[in-house]
Order: structure tokens, then C-alpha cells, then sequence
């Protein structure tokens, strides 16, 4: 179950789940404030870029939505790696 805690500078992130921004859904707890992380903090510990937008009108943002893309989504990182990972084995087997 879920566990009220807070992240920790030095220690890897817990896994961001659709919940992170509840600081009663686990250990969402900001290192240093009194307060769960923020969607954009979530969405960087994911590896989104700071720059990626989740919607086209950023006035219209809905945590809701904001979180579950972020909780749901494979890191964009680990994808990047794993296809780099493809494309050399794809380069270093060709027949």
C-alpha cells in the first residue's frame, strides 16, 4: 500500500505513478518543502524535457490529465535508449 514519505535528494524517486502529486499517495513528499511534488517536477523526474507541453493551451491544464500522461508514460529517456539499443544491433547483425 501507500506510504506518506518524502523523497530524499541523494536516493532515486520513487516510481511516478497517475497519484504523485498527492502527497498522501506515497512518497511524493517534496525533499525539502511541505508539499508534494509538482506535475512539472514529476513530468522531469519522467525525463520530459522542461520544455515538453501536455496540452496545446496551457491555460487549460487538468492535473487529472496531466498526471495519469505523466504516470502512465514510459520515461521518454528509457525509450531513447532502448531504440538506440535497436538500432545497434540491427547495425552490428546485418547479413
Amino acid at each position: 500500500g501507500s506510504v506518506y514519505g518524502r523523497m530524499k535528494w541523494e536516493e532515486p524517486s520513487p516510481t511516478i505513478t497517475t497519484e504523485c502529486t498527492g502527497i498522501g499517495n506515497g512518497r511524493f513528499g517534496h525533499p525539502e518543502q511541505d508539499r508534494a511534488i509538482s506535475i512539472r517536477e514529476a513530468a522531469l523526474l519522467q525525463t520530459f524535457p522542461i520544455t515538453y507541453r501536455f496540452f496545446e493551451n496551457e491555460s487549460e491544464v487538468s492535473l487529472k490529465n496531466a498526471s495519469r500522461y505523466i504516470g502512465n508514460a514510459v520515461p521518454p529517456r528509457l525509450g531513447e535508449v532502448i531504440a538506440d539499443s535497436i538500432k545497434t544491433h540491427i547495425r552490428n547483425h546485418k547479413r
